[in-house]
């Protein structure tokens, strides 16, 4: 097999792994990766802003609005004005996202981050550099990203069969 179907088939094989444990996330939680992961943050940081959140999970502050406005849907989240400061709104947890988080598989990124951590200097180097690399050769290089491993846009239904909103 040549070098360059070699390099398209584990290309696929990582979009794939991306999309089938998107599916996974979704039908095990009902929550999209994103959506985990935000929770995660408001579990771990306590009383905290969107903007906060926004800079912790590297996303948008709108982008990040959009996921908590579903959440808050779903009786996940709720939102409370700072008494000492009337400019910022804190996002908080509900019981319920307490027990979905306990249940709630572990997000692909964060699978892939400990065993990123594992390897040595120089392996975490040589992906770093290809990875970048096959970036520019797809011209993506431009193209904004976070690193969220999830298929799709980040502010999706997490129900299939609810229509977006607009």
């Amino acid at each position: 097999m040549e070098s360059i179907e070699q390099v398209l088939i584990a290309l696929r094989r990582v979009i794939r792994a991306t999309d089938l444990y998107s599916k996974h996330l979704a039908k095990t939680s009902g929550l999209t990766a994103p959506q985990i992961l935000l929770l995660q943050a408001i579990r771990d940081r306590g009383q905290v802003t969107i903007g906060e959140l926004a800079d912790e999970i590297s996303l948008s502050q709108a982008t990040v609005t959009t996921i908590i406005d579903r959440l808050e849907k779903r009786g996940l989240v709720y939102r409370e004005r700072s008494t000492s400061d009337k400019r910022k709104v804190h996002a908080f947890l509900t019981d319920q996202a307490v027990g979905v988080l306990q249940h709630a598989p572990m997000p692909l990124q964060e699978h892939f981050a400990r065993q990123f951590e594992a390897l040595q200097e120089w392996e975490q180097s040589m992906i770093l550099s290809s990875l970048q690399r096959v970036a520019e050769m797809m011209d993506a290089q431009h193209i904004d990203a976070s690193p969220i491993l999830d298929i799709g846009t980040l502010d999706r239904p997490s129900n299939p069969v609810e229509k977006p909103e607009g």
